[in-house]
């Protein structure tokens, strides 16, 4: 979807756009299929007749006035969110000419947008930065792991525990029968009562659980330990690192895998830093947002959510039932959600206004080609994707943003995060004034309140 943006005065915009063939035909199909689930049509049944029958018996200007009543404002959405524009009321729109048979749409659209924030100067920002470090505690797990993965099982002549590979017969009326079945104890591989139940058992035992199999209803299943078996774990010295990688030693191995552990908690410090940098710009810029759009985006945020929730076989009242939540304590916290990400958006993209910053096309082809190239995808075919379905310019706006952050990482202020702590624990008037009394306890304070 081809878009122009006209920057118009008193905080409106423009938005000529173009709706490709695909779109357009796709729009007049749907319609016409809406359509034609009322329309009576001598020979077929109801909804059942062909596209060209059905626009021949109610007349092509009919079925495009439906696809523009039912797909204009989509349009004008999706062309908006490309274009990187924040609307905050419904557009005006004029329309274009009607498409012909083989040929786009255009229609343009009128619409006040958020008034772009002032950001003041980030480089006086002072931001917390962790100093990555790795623990030998986690190399040594790694490296534990590591032995995990070839360690030889052994018969243990003792009850079984957590930990130790077992074989089991179980059976049971609802259960059903499963001979030789293999599994770890305290896996959770076993629904729960079971896995439980195999500790303390010796091989040759049986024991008969009871476990629940709906709502208020339980059934008995026989537990049958045939064998018991222990993991042996080998010894952690430069025969491990021979059998287990390319390195002749176990000093060589260890080096390796803390490197890689650094590598990683690098990334993350940073990731985390970034963060942290945007949100000091948001915390000290002035945004006016509007109620619509937040709530606009708390429905996008939503409808993610449903469908990512459906993929786990899990209702939205189910989710709420497991989180102990109730709908409108989730809706709130999309908002909230909705408007600290509007917020970053829009003070990275003064930035990027700031400072000029533009993204041309050959980064944009850049960046997909490393992406598509790190997946095991076809680049070109990625980037022709990208383009049919109009995300082309909405990846160009991502893209535009990660600039402008890079530009605000780099030049606020790095402070320890121990001197940050320090900051935050000293009295000043404004906290007294500020202070409201109230003990709120977020995911970065130091311990939760008492409850």
């Amino acid at each position: 979807m081809k878009t122009n943006v006209e920057e118009l005065s008193g905080n409106r915009v423009r938005l000529d756009v173009e709706v490709p063939e695909a779109d357009v035909k796709h729009a007049i199909e749907h319609a016409a299929s809406d359509l034609a689930a009322s329309a009576r049509i001598p020979g077929f049944r109801t909804g059942k007749a062909p596209l060209p029958l059905i626009m021949a018996r109610l007349g092509r200007d009919a079925v495009w006035a439906e696809a523009v009543r039912t797909h204009l404002d989509g349009w004008f959405w999706t062309a908006a969110a490309t274009s990187g524009v924040q609307p905050v009321s419904s557009p005006e729109v004029e329309l274009g000419e009607d498409p012909s048979d083989d040929g786009s749409f255009r229609f343009s659209a009128t619409v006040a947008v958020l008034a772009k924030p002032e950001v003041p100067d980030w480089t006086a920002l002072e931001v917390p930065a962790a100093e990555p470090e790795v623990p030998a505690e986690l190399v040594d797990n790694e490296l534990d792991v590591l032995r995990a993965s070839v360690a030889e099982l052994v018969p243990a002549d003792r009850p079984a525990q957590e930990g130790d590979t077992v074989v089991v017969d179980i059976e049971g009326e609802l259960a059903g029968t499963q001979r030789d079945y293999v599994t770890e104890v305290g896996s959770g591989r076993l629904v729960d009562g079971l896995d439980e139940a195999l500790v303390g058992m010796r091989a040759g035992e049986t024991k008969t659980v009871s476990v629940a199999v709906g709502e208020g209803e339980t059934t008995d299943v026989e537990l049958a330990l045939k064998d018991v078996k222990e993991p042996v774990l080998p010894e952690l010295d430069d025969e491990l690192a021979r059998s287990t990688s390319e390195f002749d030693t176990l000093a060589e191995l260890r080096a390796d895998v803390e490197g890689r552990l650094r590598e990683h908690v690098e990334a993350e410090v940073e990731a985390a830093f970034r963060e942290s940098a945007v949100d000091a710009l948001v915390e000290a810029t002035d945004f006016d947002l509007h109620p619509e759009l937040v709530d606009r985006r708390a429905a996008e945020l939503w409808s993610g959510m449903t469908r990512s929730l459906a993929q786990r076989g899990l209702g939205p009242e189910q989710y709420l039932a497991l989180t102990g939540q109730s709908q409108d304590d989730l809706l709130e916290r999309l908002r909230a959600e909705a408007g600290h990400a509007i917020k970053r958006e829009l003070a990275l993209d003064a930035v990027a206004d700031k400072l000029g910053l533009e993204v041309t096309d050959e980064e944009v082809e850049t960046f997909v080609r490393e992406q598509a190239d790190g997946a095991g995808d076809d680049a070109e075919e990625t980037l022709a994707t990208l383009h049919e379905r109009g995300t082309f310019e909405s990846l160009r706006g991502d893209l535009r943003l990660r600039k402008a952050l890079d530009e605000v990482a780099a030049g606020v202020k790095r402070i320890p995060v121990e001197l940050a702590a320090a900051r935050d624990r000293l009295w000043t008037p404004e906290k007294e004034k500020a202070s409201s009394g109230m003990n709120i306890w977020t995911p970065g304070s130091e311990e939760a309140p008492n409850r």
